[in-house]
């Protein structure tokens, strides 16, 4: 279990559910009266409701994902959401995360790999935003934001670039096919295919590392 967050409720690893909860609901009313507190100790009381809310849910969602790995016969419900995008099942992919009812970063994770599967790249990106904010600390969810802003920053460069291309030769139709012994825009297009499939390759492949 998520040794930050159990220390956040003053718990130990292996917390039953009820232990959880029982946990939260102490310290929340704790929390709560200092609210109204002047001074940093109402500045830190407020804080401190966000991440008991934060570890407690992240708890319960290891502790439900651990029991549905049981009934998969040891295969984790994420692991079985990873598998079908890999394959390429992404309605099946979505309807598994559509029956999580507690919904952690890596949740919001899988949600941006089936977004971005589906060209959904705003909300690729919305859902990678909450999974930082959930998980601040972790590095896989950096590098996918890092990968998909380059992504986005290429593809609206080369909109924008598209009215120069098309009078870089003269003569050529950008509709039809180019000028093959002069080459045409071949470089430019192996570039922008290769830039494209290595996005492509990482974003696909970023949920199973």
């Amino acid at each position: 279990m998520n040794k930050r967050n159990l220390e956040i409720l003053g718990l130990s690893d292996g917390a039953t559910k009820e232990q959880i909860e029982e946990a939260y609901n102490t310290l929340r009313a704790k929390y709560l009266e200092e609210r109204f507190a002047d001074g940093e100790v109402g500045n830190n009381a407020a804080r401190m409701l966000t991440k008991i809310e934060t570890a407690k849910n992240e708890l319960l969602a290891e502790l439900a994902e651990a029991e549905g790995s049981e009934e998969n016969g040891g295969g984790s419900a994420y692991e079985k959401v990873e598998e079908l995008i890999k394959n390429g099942n992404l309605e099946e992919a979505q309807r598994t995360l559509d029956a999580f009812n507690e919904r952690p970063a890596h949740w919001h994770y899988l949600q941006s790999v089936v977004f971005y599967r589906k060209n959904w790249i705003n909300e690729s990106k919305k859902q990678l935003e909450i999974a930082m904010h959930l998980d601040a600390g972790n590095q896989k969810y950096k590098d996918a934001y890092k990968k998909l802003n380059d992504k986005m920053q290429y593809d609206a460069a080369k909109h924008a670039n598209e009215g120069a291309n098309q009078s870089a030769y003269s003569g050529q139709d950008m509709q039809g096919a180019p000028d093959s012994q002069m080459g045409g825009n071949f470089c430019t297009d192996c570039i922008s295919c290769c830039y494209l499939n290595l996005c492509l390759n990482c974003m696909c492949n970023m949920c199973c590392r």
